[in-house]
Order: C-alpha cells, then structure tokens, then sequence
C-alpha cells in the first residue's frame, strides 16, 4: 500500500474513533458552553472541530474542558449517594 494511502487510511480510521468517542457526550467547553456534542468536522484549516447541539457554530476539539466519560461496567466501584461505595452499601445490607 503506498504510503499517501496508509496515512490517509490512517487519518480517516483516528477520526472515526474521535467519533465514536465524542458525539452524544456532554462537553463543557473551556468559553462555559455546554452540552452534548452533535457532529464532528475535520476542517483542513482548523483541524478536528464539533458543534454543540443548542449552540450555533463549530468549535476546535481542543476547546474541551471536561468530556463526559464512559460509565463503567462495574457500577458498584462509584461513589453512592452518602460519600461510601455502592459495593460496601450493598454488602452491608445484605
């Protein structure tokens, strides 16, 4: 494969998982704009950018202060509601 192709392959396969990681997340950007990511672009002169659904415009990734994260299979590892864990709520009651 020559190597304009594997770079472009390359590219293209980043910007899908960019994709995958971000649209439906809710952002905050670092200018107090918040909300859930809608779209992402990759713009030759600005580089990857998203829009905001409630929000006109197109901002550079890079603007992201806080992206909302993945919850974990293991939901009893979170914090509960009285500052312990779920794990040892449970533990105890049982």
């Amino acid at each position: 494969m020559p190597k304009a192709k594997l770079r472009a392959c390359t590219i293209l396969a980043e910007f899908d998982q960019a994709q995958n990681e971000l649209v439906g997340k809710a952002v905050v950007l670092s200018d107090g704009k918040a909300g859930t990511v809608e779209k992402l672009w990759l713009d030759e002169l600005h580089g990857l950018r998203i829009s905001i659904r409630g929000h006109e415009g197109k901002w550079p990734v890079s603007t992201i202060k806080f992206a909302e994260q993945e919850l974990s299979a293991n939901v009893s590892e979170r914090p509960g509601p009285f500052g312990g864990f779920r794990k040892r709520l449970f533990r105890s009651a049982t």
